[in-house]
């Protein structure tokens, strides 16, 4: 007599709800951070994203792991504006431009919190959307310098640095009325970055390796 296989058990998918529940939260926890830091209180977070406090704790169990897909998601957002951007043909300098204004607008500036936050910040997950994007950015950049419309003494970190000082509002100012100077001044900013360089910059590029330290 044969014995029937048990029919392997699927796992319930999630309800849109529920996930539409979780993109609101990690939308709001991402702005917020923009705004006042990693600290920000978690039900603060859970007002602006119009959720209760259960509701997060129900998708993020601790800080740690709100924080850690806040990072995420930014920067899958920066690694896929990137690959846009490399995937146009024409201007490679308009390309690189084109990225930093999207970088912008998808709040890089929530980044830089972390490097002092004392979350696991060489988790798997970080690390590999982190190699991503400093991967394409990287081409993005040596495509312009190639072309001869990038100067050759700025590197990465200048670059990423720049995009997420400029995209976060000053101290005691409100975000939405910092915001309608975001792209101004950012433009400003790339423009300096153009060859040939008129002035000589004061240090050295900012690369990738003093970004981790």
């Amino acid at each position: 007599m044969q014995t029937a296989t048990p029919a392997a058990r699927k796992m319930p998918r999630p309800r849109a709800d529920a996930l539409r529940n979780r993109e609101r939260i990690v939308t709001a926890a991402r702005e917020m951070f923009v705004e006042f830091g990693p600290e920000v209180p978690l039900d603060e977070i859970a007002r602006r994203a119009g959720v209760g406090n259960a509701t997060v704790y129900r998708n993020f169990p601790d800080r740690d792991a709100l924080v850690r897909e806040v990072v995420c998601s930014v920067m899958d957002r920066t690694v896929r504006a990137a690959e846009q951007a490399l995937n146009e043909s024409g201007d490679a300098f308009e390309a690189l431009e084109r990225f930093a204004h999207t970088a912008a607008d998808e709040r890089i500036s929530a980044l830089c919190p972390m490097v002092s936050s004392t979350f696991d910040r060489n988790h798997p997950d970080l690390e590999d959307a982190r190699r991503r994007a400093e991967r394409l950015v990287a081409q993005l950049m040596d495509r312009a310098k190639a072309a001869g419309q990038l100067r050759a003494d700025v590197e990465y970190g200048d670059l990423m640095v720049g995009v997420a000082q400029l995209s976060r509002p000053p101290a005691g100012t409100g975000c939405l009325n910092a915001d309608r100077f975001v792209h101004r001044h950012l433009q400003l900013f790339l423009d300096g970055m153009r060859a040939p360089a008129p002035t000589v910059l004061p240090g050295t590029a900012v690369t990738v390796e003093d970004l981790r330290r």
